[in-house]
């Protein structure tokens, strides 16, 4: 039978920890530092019971049951969050002299307002479940996109997401949003603003950054990428953070598989994005932006999007693919 030498490598291992935290200047290991992944996971499974019981809820529980559940299981979430902010919010304030009992007050009003906004939540939420269920010829019924449906799993988590990130808790937003990450495929930063009615089909592959505004009844297909242009840095050599540089996408635009859209663009108003395209400039309201075709332009083949105003039959545009 083999025998490792662990004392040594916990020793090892030890001093590889201690000497990371002397570089970061963290030496104050008397509290528990993050939040805690698994504490956060088992929060967000509470909420999607409580948010669709009789559908994420626990296979026995009946309507007559649904209060009962919903209450004493929103209790024990919202009190694993709370514990969750507070150190959040420890973490963040380590070297800020902030006091534990404003840290905590402030734990407590985030999660509080966060309670509150989730009857509004579950409204924004059915808006997308329909707009699933009617947009999608393959589904059999509401119930099937709850169910079964990645794009729907990952707007729940979202919609909890950007709560937890207007109330200035991003490192919980992050985890929550990662979750979904994880198992779709889809990944949508907790910053991002998302209005009702969106449907992403298929979804895998698709990438949201966080200054993204999309507004009402949007649709977006798999591998859409909703990205960043370019990435400017401080005097230091830093990326900047904080600023704009996600697209605007705005009411009743249908992006299909594959489009790539960077940069602090403005999708019009009812614009339809075909498969496989990359845009960086502005798209007018009701355009129809194709996939590449290839000119010949003096010889050379040059890949182009066309782009049509629909309009106007009698106005075309090109643009040329980067």
């Amino acid at each position: 039978m083999s025998t490792f030498d662990i004392s040594e490598i916990v020793a090892q291992l030890r001093s590889v920890r201690d000497q990371w935290r002397e570089q970061q200047n963290r030496t104050d290991t008397e509290h528990r530092e993050f939040p805690s992944r698994d504490a956060v996971t088992k929060a967000v499974e509470a909420l999607k019971g409580v948010l669709f019981p009789l559908r994420l809820g626990p296979p026995d529980l009946r309507h007559a049951g649904e209060d009962f559940y919903v209450g004493h299981t929103l209790d024990s979430a919202l009190h694993l969050l709370l514990e969750q902010a507070r150190i959040e919010l420890q973490y963040r304030q380590r070297n800020g002299g902030a006091t534990r009992d404003s840290i905590n007050a402030q734990a407590d009003r985030a999660i509080r307002q966060f309670a509150h906004a989730l009857p509004g939540l579950r409204q924004l939420l059915d808006t997308d479940v329909l707009a699933a269920f009617q947009g999608d010829p393959a589904a059999r019924s509401v119930d099937e996109v709850v169910l079964s449906y990645p794009g729907v799993l990952a707007l729940i988590h979202h919609r909890l997401a950007h709560q937890l990130y207007r109330l200035e808790l991003p490192l919980l937003a992050r985890i929550v949003a990662e979750l979904a990450h994880g198992q779709t495929g889809i990944d949508i930063h907790p910053g991002a603003q998302i209005g009702a009615r969106f449907f992403i089909d298929h979804g895998t592959g698709v990438v949201i950054g966080e200054t993204a505004q999309i507004g009402t009844n949007v649709r977006i297909y798999q591998a859409v990428t909703l990205g960043a242009k370019r990435f400017p840095k401080d005097a230091q050599g830093q990326l900047e953070k904080g600023w704009a540089r996600h697209p605007i996408v705005q009411d009743d635009v249908v992006i299909y598989a594959g489009a790539t859209i960077l940069g602090r663009v403005t999708i019009g108003h009812g614009a339809v994005i075909g498969g496989n395209v990359w845009i960086t400039d502005d798209v007018p309201a009701g355009s129809n932006v194709t996939q590449a075709q290839l000119r010949r332009d003096v010889g050379n083949a040059v890949p182009i999007a066309a782009l049509s105003d629909t309009n106007s039959s009698q106005r075309s545009r090109t643009l040329n693919v980067l």
